[in-house]
């Protein structure tokens, strides 16, 4: 943020809701997708923000992508940094990650979500096992990531829980948005780490480095970080950063 503001940006963010700091949905466990892309149609217009460009991380790539499907005159380009354009697909088991979750109190969780998932290999729990099985507290944080970080994003756990996080997007991946044409055609940027354990899904290397993807976002720019991992952003934040800017100075409104 600090970085676009001041190449004379306005940069906004915020937290959706049942993340971070903001409030729980009336009904989180009927939530879906179509709630972030209100709340960021909600923040433009509480901003009197006409347009913008939107950048989303993760699944937060979703309503990135989603907003200007439904909404095309409100976003002028999107950045997406991990996970790629993908149609719906399969939800996980309810309620599995919930008690897996439960049993380690959240600073732990954390740092097993930050040592596991940025390296490159898929994390895969063994039989009877379950993904916190995989925690290891002797095992140190990224040399990017500090005790001070993971105090922070735990404190911010602490007071949302993991519920809404786990139901926005995992449960809700199938939910049928209405959208006959999924397509977006504003001009978007895909960054990726060559080291991001999403890479080694099945089929997702062919389907990016193919261009497979751009028959749903046909004006897309792929760029790879040699070096990144999933946490590119946090990893390599001035490399990031200069991406950014580049495409917003080319594409900004």
């Amino acid at each position: 943020m600090i970085a676009v503001a001041n190449r004379g940006y306005r940069a906004i963010a915020f937290d959706f809701r049942g993340y971070g700091l903001s409030d729980q949905p009336p009904e989180p466990e009927k939530a879906n997708f179509q709630v972030l892309v209100d709340d960021v149609i909600g923040v433009l217009d509480s901003l009197s923000i006409d347009k913008a460009i939107l950048v989303g991380k993760d699944f937060g790539a979703l309503p990135a992508y989603l907003v200007p499907i439904l909404h095309p005159e409100r976003v002028s380009g999107v950045v997406t940094l991990g996970v790629p354009f993908m149609l719906p697909g399969p939800s996980a088991e309810p309620g599995r990650a919930e008690a897996d979750f439960g049993r380690i109190d959240v600073k732990s969780v954390i740092r097993n979500i930050y040592t596991l998932f940025s390296r490159s290999e898929v994390p895969i729990a063994g039989d009877d096992q379950e993904i916190m099985d995989l925690f290891n507290p002797a095992t140190p944080l990224p040399p990017w990531f500090s005790e001070e970080d993971l105090t922070a994003y735990a404190s911010l756990y602490e007071k949302s829980g993991f519920r809404f996080a786990l139901q926005v997007p995992y449960r809700t991946l199938n939910v049928d948005t209405g959208i006959t044409d999924p397509k977006v055609t504003v001009p978007a940027l895909f960054i990726m780490g060559e080291k991001d354990y999403v890479l080694n899904f099945p089929g997702m290397e062919e389907y990016i480095r193919s261009g497979a993807v751009k028959q749903f976002v046909p004006n897309l720019d792929i760029i790879f970080i040699t070096e990144g991992n999933h946490f590119v952003h946090e990893q390599l934040p001035e490399k990031i950063n200069q991406l950014l800017i580049t495409f917003l100075d080319k594409h900004s409104i």
